[in-house]
């Protein structure tokens, strides 16, 4: 069920943005500002897809999805766009009409988040809108961060000697599709994999003594992203410190990701703490994380980016270190950072950063 107040929201951002610019409409296609512009609806048949089959115009006056015959029964029935105000506009199949409603709809100077004929691609200025969560996004991404935390927790709970790093993605598939929740990338490595590759492509190795379980979670749209790990023994000594090390600079990042601060501070804090604690040079060998919300990481921090947090923006970082990570999607607000992917059945690792208390997920031994 949609929130009237969120739509209006959403399009208020599109129309001012739209007037700043001088453009007579915005065409929205991809799968993400879709959700995002629904409430949290679903435009693709191919879940590999980044655009939808439908698409959503929005002018100064007005709102349609433009839509082919197959898809627009769906979306006036079940997603109930003509009650959020969307004025649905379909073509048949097999007469491709969609490039010529849009400009006769659309008027002379039309942007878009994809490459459409004639307009403006603006998918990153659009992206920019999407940042500051809406109080409706920021109840349901925590929702979805604990929903995750446990699912991928419970699955690691059941951990057995010998079973396929496949095995266990095969777990936390059924878990999540329980409450409609797909991924849209998900790693189970086991052993010395988790020490060779930072990306590790989920095989069907059999676990021996350690698995990584690492996920980006998706529901309505909005992902979040969470690692865990666990342990058929005693963690052996060098290891837990490692880890320990490995989430305190994750925490160290997550403290410095305030509003209205670049994000490099958070990223320069982040490589200062791998430098202070001894790892010097592992922060090179994987990307730090950044920003989350509809898209896995909306962006990469790198020395180039010059964002600023915004208010109720999501991030994850995944600060590494050979053999260990550290990943859970946190919110960035005025008053401090919130961790949403907090361990739920988890052994709990808590440590006081920059003023703030975090409640961080151990490693399970079994």
């Amino acid at each position: 069920m949609f929130i009237k107040e969120e739509i209006q929201e959403k399009q208020k951002r599109i129309r001012t943005f739209m007037e700043d610019r001088k453009f007579t409409a915005v065409y929205l296609k991809r799968q993400a500002n879709f959700s995002w512009l629904t409430g949290g609806e679903i435009s693709y048949v191919n879940i590999a897809t980044d655009l939808g089959g439908v698409g959503l115009l929005i002018t100064p006056e007005k709102a349609y999805a433009v839509s082919n015959n197959i898809e627009a029964v769906r979306m006036e029935k079940e997603a109930e766009l003509p009650a959020q105000g969307y004025e649905i506009r379909s073509y048949p199949w097999h007469n491709e009409r969609e490039t010529a409603i849009v400009k006769e709809l659309g008027g002379t100077h039309i942007a878009a988040d994809f490459g459409f004929p004639g307009a403006m691609d603006v998918s990153g200025e659009i992206a920019r809108l999407r940042y500051s969560l809406t109080p409706w996004e920021v109840e349901r991404i925590r929702d979805l961060a604990r929903r995750s935390s446990l699912a991928a927790e419970e699955t690691l709970q059941q951990l057995k000697r010998g079973e396929k790093e496949c095995q266990v993605i095969g777990r936390l598939s059924q878990k999540l599709w329980e409450n409609r929740i797909d991924f849209v990338i998900a790693f189970c490595a086991a052993d010395e994999r988790i020490f060779l590759y930072r990306h590790p492509i989920t095989t069907e190795r059999r676990i021996e003594t350690r698995a990584m379980l690492s996920v980006n979670t998706r529901k309505g749209g909005l992902i979040v992203s969470i690692t865990r790990f666990a342990q058929l023994g005693k963690v052996p000594q060098a290891l837990r410190k490692q880890y320990q090390d490995n989430v305190y600079i994750d925490s160290v990042i997550m403290a410095a990701t305030m509003p209205g601060r670049p994000v490099l501070d958070a990223f320069k804090a982040g490589i200062e703490a791998y430098k202070q604690l001894g790892y010097p040079n592992e922060w090179e060998l994987h990307h730090q994380g950044g920003a989350i919300g509809y898209m896995p990481r909306d962006y990469r921090v790198t020395w180039q980016t010059s964002e600023i947090v915004q208010e109720n923006q999501a991030f994850t970082w995944n600060p590494s270190i050979s053999g260990t990570k550290s990943e859970d999607t946190m919110l960035a607000t005025s008053k401090g950072p919130v961790v949403l992917s907090e361990p739920v059945v988890y052994p709990v690792l808590q440590m006081e950063v920059g003023g703030y208390t975090f409640k961080r997920p151990d490693i399970l031994e079994l």
